[in-house]
């Protein structure tokens, strides 16, 4: 089950092994069961319904847990984390109880952040028809509008990006978003200097 090959819209394999390391490092540092949070992390955008069809990836994923005799309390642990892992405009606040899927989430929002977060952006905006920018097209309200209808990739970064150092989880996840928001903010000022 390889969704990850031949991905164009930042959600790619060195995606995941970015979050996968970021994900063990935070684990040691919070003491969590580090087997869950690496098994996590490597298939948490295996089921993401942006990348691909819900229904068929689930069956997908309990054929691989299958295939692999994973016991049922580690199978419940990594399945809770994938279904409540994702942003989704902010619906799955408050959802995800476990210490390593706060984890892996943070890993995550990480790797959205910073000067991967920019260019991850862009990719994404081109893979899903997006612009660059447009001056005239606010920034939506994400408690009211459709998150994944379209908007323009300097708009994600309001509309998204530059909320989830409020959001992190661990002490490690919030220090490095609060450097990475930092970075991404100066570029978005550049940006609009430039074109205008």
């Amino acid at each position: 089950m390889n969704v990850h090959s031949g991905d164009s819209s930042g959600h790619d394999y060195s995606h995941i092994e970015r979050v996968r390391k970021m994900a063990l490092l935070i684990g040691r540092e919070e003491q969590a069961d580090l087997f869950i949070v690496e098994m996590a992390a490597l298939l948490h955008d295996t089921v993401d319904d942006k990348l691909v069809e819900p229904a068929r990836a689930w069956q997908q994923l309990e054929q691989f847990f299958d295939s692999v005799q994973l016991a049922a309390d580690k199978r419940a642990a990594i399945t809770h984390i994938l279904q409540y892992i994702s942003f989704k405009g902010g619906k799955n606040a408050g959802k995800l109880r476990s210490l390593e899927g706060k984890v892996v989430q943070d890993a995550d929002r990480l790797d959205a952040l910073g000067a991967i977060g920019i260019a991850r952006t862009f990719m994404y905006a081109g893979a899903f028809g997006d612009v660059m920018y447009d001056p005239d097209r606010a920034p939506r309200d994400l408690a009211t509008a459709d998150y994944r209808a379209q908007s323009t990739a300097i708009n994600h970064f309001y509309e998204k990006l530059f909320t989830l150092k409020e959001l992190m989880n661990t002490t490690r996840g919030r220090q490095l978003a609060e450097e990475r928001t930092a970075y991404m903010e100066a570029f978005v000022d550049r940006f609009k200097q430039e074109w205008h």
